[in-house]
């Protein structure tokens, strides 16, 4: 945090930039993850991730996800299998190529989904609450404009 505060008092590398954020977004991502995974719906680690992913993403392909997760297109076929059961998910083939299916998580998926962030926000503002106002107001705007910076990537 401390180099975050200096920063807007001096000029920074791209390349310190860069660092940093490979040093601090893997060590926060541990920790949003452990949390939300506390909070599973009995649901494994890749079918969570797959809700999670086909949530953000719209359209989602069964390839996208697969890609996401790091699956063959057969095992996430069988991973999206489950999920349909469960009602979690749908799958539809594409109106212009059946070859093609396109994912949607259903309102049941997204309750779970909600559930699990909702457990891990509040595991993050507990830990965040030891930052003064000032620290918490840099860090928001510092996640506002890495979202600026990274949006277009997608």
């Amino acid at each position: 945090m401390q180099l975050l505060l200096d920063a807007t008092k001096k000029t920074v590398s791209n390349d310190a930039c860069a660092l940093e954020l490979l040093e601090s977004v893997p060590l926060v991502m541990r920790v949003i993850r452990k949390h939300m995974r506390s909070h599973r719906s009995g649901l494994t680690v890749p079918q969570f991730r797959a809700l999670c992913f086909t949530s953000t993403t719209t359209g989602s392909s069964l390839s996208a996800v697969a890609d996401f997760i790091g699956l063959s297109l057969p095992a996430m076929s069988r991973l999206v299998d489950g999920l349909v059961e469960q009602k979690l998910m749908q799958r539809r083939t594409c109106d212009d190529d059946r070859r093609h299916v396109r994912l949607s998580v259903t309102a049941t998926g997204e309750i779970a989904l909600r559930e699990a962030r909702q457990v891990a926000k509040t595991a993050l503002a507990k830990a965040l609450s030891k930052l003064d106002a000032k620290k918490r107001g840099s860090v928001v705007a510092t996640m506002q404009i890495l979202r600026d910076v990274f949006t277009p990537e997608l």
